[in-house]
């Protein structure tokens, strides 16, 4: 991969985690945040190389946890496990089907903060549980499932729009002699 993939992607990370502590409406609204950094983990882990997820969970998890009320780090090994899960099993995922898509954004929206809920605890911190909690999750989950299409369709329109399309493979053997002239 190129290096303008990874700049989008972090670019990326870095836009929604603004948009994210910026606007307070779908918090209002919903009772609970949408979260983009658990879908761009998921982008990166099926369509780019390794070094651009470890960048984005890095890069992130430190952002997002800046912002955050969470301690600084917790978020990053959740964002890893879910783009190197994805990275590892990318070759077994319909990643171009529609509703795989919105079921795997589903999951990593849950995942993630699971699995930040379950490092929490395991540090002997109390994070806040409950009823509202469940609904948290809930409105995590359903914001992955529909915004997971249309960040993939985005990060691939800007993947086209900056990068050279791969240059067809010749029709004759480059080891091919040519001769010229009359048999």
């Amino acid at each position: 991969m190129n290096r303008i993939d990874t700049t989008i992607l972090l670019m990326a990370a870095w836009l929604s985690i603004f948009a994210q502590t910026y606007c307070n409406l779908p918090r209002i609204i919903l009772g609970g945040q949408i979260d983009l950094l658990p879908v761009l983990a998921l982008y990166g882990g099926l369509k780019r190389d390794l070094l651009s997820i470890l960048l984005l969970v890095v890069v992130g998890g430190l952002s997002f946890d800046a912002l955050s009320a969470n301690p600084l780090g917790v978020s990053i090994l959740p964002l890893a496990a879910v783009g190197f899960l994805a990275h590892r099993y990318r070759d077994l995922i319909m990643r171009e089907d529609l509703w795989v898509q919105v079921m795997l954004g589903f999951m990593a929206c849950v995942l993630a903060p699971a699995l930040t809920v379950l490092q929490l605890l395991s540090a002997g911190r109390e994070p806040i549980l409950g009823w509202q909690g469940l609904w948290t999750f809930a409105v995590l989950g359903l914001g992955g499932a529909v915004t997971a299409p249309l960040v993939f369709w985005l990060l691939d329109r800007l993947h086209r729009a900056f990068s050279y399309p791969v240059a067809p493979e010749a029709p004759f053997r480059a080891d091919r002699e040519i001769k010229r002239g009359r048999h």
